[in-house]
């Protein structure tokens, strides 16, 4: 199937890595900014098939595991009212709250609704005028536009029983305060390519000079996962630092214009904490002032609800790659996918989860 065996394929793949051989003089640390790559690095073994010394660090690429705790249990107090549909995509099911997961808040009787499309929840509030129907709007830039125009549709449609529980965290942000970290091992990034699909490549420029750091945007397939590390690796052996674009056939360098006018007309930058990590400035979209009749947090008034994470939990290390995931002391044992501390370990972009569901289980030191 074209993209699918065409960018899988074996002995392109060998010819990638023998490239790769060659260029190689030194250790080199690169870090991919996408939970999708990392799940196409692990299932594929493309970090143990690199030469020795090159890492791939795996970053906070993840939407549903950077949600904070506070954002998950004010979807727990919404998802639990009588009177309320909660609608969420099937990431966000099992995702752990302080003490329950929307899981278990429909089995307890909670009209939980998993939808394939948040418009599925415009529909929803039209043909249930005696409900209030509240869809978790969680995710990187990929998925505030479909997410913006759900409020735009209300609004239109006149619906009053409809609101958005925003949490949508924006990747350049992120880059910045792992670059500005005194911890940093940090030397080359692989752009999450649908992210640039929708914003373009401009925000990431100001950050490549600023920090003289490569910046290579990449697809999700083995191939191109493949020739981005290969991209980095030859502006890092050869001093470079510079923005390149290795997912031409999806991402164009100002992006997708149309869905950035309507992020805009919704949306408003705010800052936003990042679940184990913390507050980063100017890191998050909420819902505009001019449409805050659809926001949720003000409609419920569970803005004020707050959070601790369990000191177990070291989800926010594995995020900011100074931990893999197996070097947690709670990997495998008292966090699983049966019962997870943190999101990581549920999410099917999580790097906890790759790592334990393709049998990563053995610590480095011990591997």
């Amino acid at each position: 199937m074209k993209y699918l065996d065409e960018f899988g394929d074996p002995a392109i793949a060998r010819a990638l890595l023998d490239d790769i051989a060659r260029i190689v003089t030194k250790p080199w640390a690169i870090m991919e900014i996408c939970g999708g790559q990392t799940h196409t690095i692990i299932r594929n073994g493309i970090d143990q098939l690199l030469p020795g010394g090159i890492e791939l660090i795996h970053g906070p690429g993840c939407p549903v595991c950077v949600t904070p705790l506070e954002t998950i249990d004010r979807a727990m107090a919404i998802a639990a009212l009588p009177g309320v549909i909660f609608a969420s995509f099937g990431d966000m099911i099992r995702v752990p709250g302080s003490s329950v997961d929307l899981f278990q808040i429909k089995a307890s009787g909670g009209d939980v609704r998993i939808v394939y499309s948040p418009l599925d929840a415009v529909r929803i509030a039209q043909a249930n005028p005696d409900k209030q129907v509240v869809f978790f709007g969680i995710g990187f830039e990929t998925t505030a536009p479909a997410n913006a125009m759900t409020v735009q549709l209300a609004k239109q449609l006149g619906l009053r029983n409809f609101s958005l529980l925003a949490s949508h965290v924006l990747v350049p942000p992120a880059i910045t305060a792992i670059l500005d970290s005194p911890r940093r091992r940090v030397q080359g990034f692989l752009a999450a390519g649908h992210v640039c699909t929708v914003m373009g490549m401009g925000e990431y420029l100001p950050l490549v000079e600023k920090y003289h750091v490569p910046i290579v945007v990449t697809g999700f397939e083995p191939l191109d996962v493949l020739q981005g590390i290969r991209m980095v690796l030859v502006q890092l052996e050869s001093g470079r630092a510079e923005l390149e674009n290795a997912y031409p056939r999806a991402v164009s360098a100002e992006g997708n214009l149309a869905a950035q006018a309507v992020v805009r007309d919704v949306f408003t930058v705010c800052d936003r904490a990042w679940r184990g990590i913390s507050v980063i400035p100017d890191s998050g979209w909420r819902v505009a002032d001019k449409y805050a009749e659809f926001d949720a947090e003000l409609r419920f008034d569970v803005s004020d609800i707050k959070a601790t994470e369990s000191p177990l939990c070291h989800s926010g290390e594995v995020l900011q790659g100074f931990l893999k995931p197996n070097q947690c002391p709670a990997f495998g044992q008292e966090c699983t996918p049966r019962k997870p501390l943190g999101a990581p370990m549920v999410s099917s972009e999580g790097a906890c989860a790759a790592y334990y569901h393709f049998r990563r289980i053995q610590t480095p030191a011990t591997a």
